[in-house]
């Protein structure tokens, strides 16, 4: 079980990084890149306050909350950015489908992850 569920986070991980991809070389903008800057962003506030908070699943603490609320900004600023570009013509609309479409399966992908590498799980969190 523990090789499926890496194989299946590297294999989502990809599908993201392919849509992004598509969506910058098929329409010849290249401003869509900007959202890698979000995926490695994301998953930092969750993992911050992880290594801070001794119990992350216990009753709701301000670490765990303000954490929660910066990913929250976090990956909405990302769904926005592509809408905001196709808005200004900065890139076309089918760019920003595509951008969409990597920002979707790339943070389902983060919250597999963190899902995966659990406090329940076999693999400790904490070596991450």
């Amino acid at each position: 079980m523990a090789i499926k569920g890496l194989v299946a986070l590297a294999l989502c991980g990809s599908v993201a990084l392919t849509f992004l991809m598509l969506g910058c070389t098929l329409y010849k903008c290249y401003w869509p890149m900007f959202e890698l800057m979000f995926y490695f962003l994301a998953p930092l506030p969750i993992a911050i306050a992880r290594r801070l908070a001794n119990d992350i699943d216990s009753t709701s603490t301000a670490c765990k909350e303000l954490s929660i609320f910066l990913t929250t900004g976090i990956v909405i600023s990302s769904m926005g950015m592509p809408i905001v570009l196709a808005r200004t013509a900065a890139i076309g609309w089918p760019a920003a489908g595509f951008t969409l479409a990597a920002n979707v399966v790339a943070f389902l992908t983060v919250y597999g992850f963190f899902l995966y590498f659990g406090d329940d799980s076999d693999y400790e969190f904490q070596r991450w």
